[in-house]
């Protein structure tokens, strides 16, 4: 489930072990460790204040800290963290977000032109009457 500070995913374990773990990731391009570590303490306490009331028994639930987390205030990632549970473990979405509609390219981007490329259709070999025709051996 993508929030505006974070991506919320969850992976039900069907081990029979109700135990509800968590992880946190932040990658590099959200900043130097001090901001990445900043942002992990937030998600810590985040997964500490809702996992134990909100979280899936029995799921492991990853949090991948975004570029708008660190400046967002906690209390409106502690409401999107509840939403973002909910929606994970609502029966009707399946734990899942809606499928994406597929995406209409248009103009001349790599490939996508009629002079080949990805999607360039193969050319066949003509093939001639004489080459179809069949003739009884003398």
């Amino acid at each position: 489930m993508a929030m505006p500070g974070f991506v919320l995913q969850v992976r039900p374990r069907d081990d029979g072990d109700a135990t509800i773990r968590v992880g946190f990731t932040v990658t590099k391009k959200i900043g130097n460790a001090v901001v990445r570590n900043r942002m992990k303490r937030r998600m810590r306490a985040l997964a500490r204040d809702l996992l134990p009331t909100k979280g899936i028994a029995g799921a492991d639930h990853v949090l991948i800290g975004r570029q708008g987390g660190i400046e967002r205030d906690y209390q409106a990632l502690t409401a999107e963290l509840a939403k973002a549970l909910t929606r994970a473990a609502s029966p009707d979405t399946g734990g899942h977000d809606r499928p994406r509609e597929p995406c209409v390219h248009h103009g001349r981007g790599k490939g996508r032109g009629p002079r080949g490329g990805a999607h360039r259709q193969p050319v066949t070999p003509a093939v001639t009457q004489a080459a179809t025709s069949t003739q009884e051996p003398a």
